[in-house]
């Protein structure tokens, strides 16, 4: 059980990801500081491989989808139930092949009400203005 009353989405991917970033970008700051061209790209190889490994964590399940979770998926220890099939709006499990299922499609639209406006050619409708406009 959480101590907060909102899912503010500690997972496992989360703060794992963080915290490599953390390190990565740490070391570009030294880079930058000691203008070291070696120090800025293990930053940088750093920080892409925070984005790796929370990519393949999130797949695995120790993420989140988007939006709230139901409240027994709020401990970071709980694994998200969703993540084999992929979340449907989740361009993470779209770039993994994984489409998902949970989206819900919106029925189509049909028109069932009657057009009111008079259907006219283009010529008569321009003929009607000049007659509006000369008789004013």
């Amino acid at each position: 059980m959480s101590a907060h009353p909102y899912d503010h989405g500690h997972t496992v991917a989360g703060w794992t990801g963080c915290g490599i970033a953390v390190a990565g970008t740490a070391l570009l700051g030294a880079g930058v500081c000691t203008v070291s061209g070696p120090l800025l790209a293990a930053g940088a190889a750093v920080d892409v491989l925070a984005l790796l490994v929370t990519w393949a964590l999130h797949l695995a399940g120790w993420g989140k989808p988007s939006g709230p979770r139901p409240r027994e998926e709020w401990s970071w220890r709980v694994r998200d139930s969703g993540a084999r099939a992929g979340h449907a709006e989740c361009l993470g499990c779209r770039w993994a092949g994984r489409r998902g299922g949970t989206a819900e499609v919106p029925a189509p639209v049909t028109v069932t009400a009657p057009v009111t406006a008079p259907v006219t050619a283009p010529g008569e409708r321009a003929a009607e203005a000049d007659a509006v406009g000369a008789g004013g």
